[in-house]
């Protein structure tokens, strides 16, 4: 993997769980246990490559929804994940509504999170592709 993720969660124990789950996958990780510490790690690291982000529903600083109108608000679209114990669809479609990615179930389950990767994964090179159209035609043209 090319990129990093980022754990947002003040719970130890959710926190223990995903990033084994994360590891296990080959994943990069940096944490943080609240909006507060997430946001100063993105400036921080700015020249990070941060792919993805998994946020606690619930956090000691606030939500989900003001962890996403933050990131909104700064012009950050690294991708945002939703972590919540509620299986509850007014939430979801408002997360998505307000830019997630997606929201999955906690205690996150490994092929959940495995999942969650490779839509990410997709999106980015998917990304990358739109944000430089020609380069394959002008490859193809110098070769000739």
């Amino acid at each position: 993997m090319q990129w990093d993720v980022l754990v947002v969660s003040s719970d130890l124990e959710a926190r223990r769980n995903l990033t084994r789950i994360l590891e296990d996958q080959g994943s990069d990780l940096l944490c943080a246990p609240n909006i507060h510490g997430a946001i100063e790690l993105l400036e921080r690291e700015a020249g990070h490559s941060i792919g993805l982000i998994f946020c606690d529903r619930d956090l000691p600083d606030g939500n989900f929804r003001d962890f996403l109108t933050v990131l909104r608000s700064l012009k950050n679209k690294t991708r945002v994940v939703v972590t919540s114990r509620l299986a509850d669809w007014d939430e979801y479609l408002d997360a998505m509504r307000l830019g997630a990615f997606d929201v999955i179930a906690a205690p996150c389950h490994p092929t959940d999170v495995e999942w969650m990767l490779i839509q990410a994964a997709r999106d980015l090179r998917e990304s990358a592709a739109i944000a430089r159209p020609n380069s394959g035609l002008h490859r193809a043209a110098s070769a000739n």
